[in-house]
């Protein structure tokens, strides 16, 4: 089977989930994928579901609250805007759009009702916080409900790691089993088959690796066998191999051989060729080789998954002036449409 092209894995997705295992730079690669549709001149949702205020750090403005800031504005009409959902404002928000409650919602919340349904009780925070990002992809410019144009053109969702990725998607299916009937029941269905629709998908973030790339194999698995759409793996913090292959194959088998060389290489610019300067060198090449040796492998790993690939390069300088751009550009040149 082979890997289907990237313009068929993204055509027509509205909702892009983006997950990762903690450390890889998902928070980075969703600010990249918003910024890179935006510049395709769609309006864009990147939302945040943790609480942690990535998205406000990574473009270096105030915290995100539960109101839609506007991040980005591009030359051709694309947008970018930020939103840290909640889950205690999603409650409430539901319980008044569902049960019209208005001042009663208040009173729960200084009951202690809230933040008992948000913080004790199990799945509830994730229901919550998908339904915010449901709400988002299907809310429309129209008067009436789900009449005239869509409000954002894409949603992306800088969504929990992969150790839990499949779970929080999947908790409304243990919702509808559980409320038989009624709006909750409804809701939850509807969600379902939102985050299963091919306008949903989900993209996971890696590192050349072992850790990061088995949980991303084993990611991979577990959402294709729950039954939601898969759209690429993002290999993040690519670095390049600093010398030529055959040397590296020289170096990773039989570095006395390179010896000579670097001496003579160290000599032609007037550095004095020690043993020890030269064991040092010939040691970091060795490891050097291992290395991409390694990354190579991971590499062969990830292909083996059957989907689109994107590589994006390590940033030297940070997400800081201009790094996020650069990788938009970087997504944008491979084809994120």
């Amino acid at each position: 089977m082979s890997t289907p092209p990237l313009d068929r894995a993204l055509d027509g997705v509205r909702l892009h989930v983006v997950t990762g295992k903690g450390g890889v730079g998902k928070t980075t690669v969703a600010a990249a994928l918003a910024l890179a549709l935006a510049r395709q001149g769609k309006r864009v949702l990147l939302a945040e579901v943790e609480g942690r205020q990535g998205i406000s750090q990574t473009f270096d403005v105030p915290p995100l609250g539960i109101e839609e800031v506007r991040l980005v504005s591009h030359a051709g009409g694309g947008e970018v805007w930020g939103i840290s959902v909640d889950a205690k404002a999603a409650l409430l928000e539901y319980l008044q759009m569902f049960y019209k409650l208005g001042r009663a919602g208040g009173a729960l919340e200084r009951m202690g009702v809230i933040d008992f349904a948000t913080t004790i009780a199990p799945g509830v925070r994730d229901v919550l916080l998908i339904g915010k990002v449901y709400e988002a992809v299907g809310r429309t410019t129209g008067t009436r409900r789900h009449k005239g144009p869509r409000t954002w053109d894409a949603v992306v969702l800088d969504a929990p790691p992969t150790g839990r990725i499949t779970r929080f998607l999947n908790v409304n299916v243990q919702v509808a089993d559980l409320a038989r009937m009624g709006p909750i029941h409804s809701q939850a269905e509807s969600i379902t088959r939102m985050l299963r629709h091919p306008q949903s998908v989900v993209h996971v973030v890696t590192l050349l690796e072992e850790m990061p790339v088995q949980e991303t194999v084993d990611a991979i698995g577990e959402l294709s066998d729950a039954g939601f759409g898969l759209g690429t793996v993002v290999v993040n913090q690519v670095r390049e191999p600093l010398v030529d292959e055959a040397l590296l194959e020289i170096a990773a088998a039989e570095p006395e051989r390179v010896a000579a060389r670097v001496r003579d290489d160290l000599t032609g610019v007037g550095v004095r060729a020690a043993a020890r300067t030269v064991n040092g060198l010939l040691r970091e090449a060795h490891d050097h080789a291992e290395r991409v040796e390694l990354e190579r492998s991971l590499t062969d790993e990830v292909a083996s998954q059957r989907l689109p690939t994107l590589r994006l390069p390590v940033l030297t300088g940070g997400v800081e002036d201009g790094g996020i751009a650069a990788l938009a550009d970087q997504l944008v040149e491979q084809g994120v449409r």
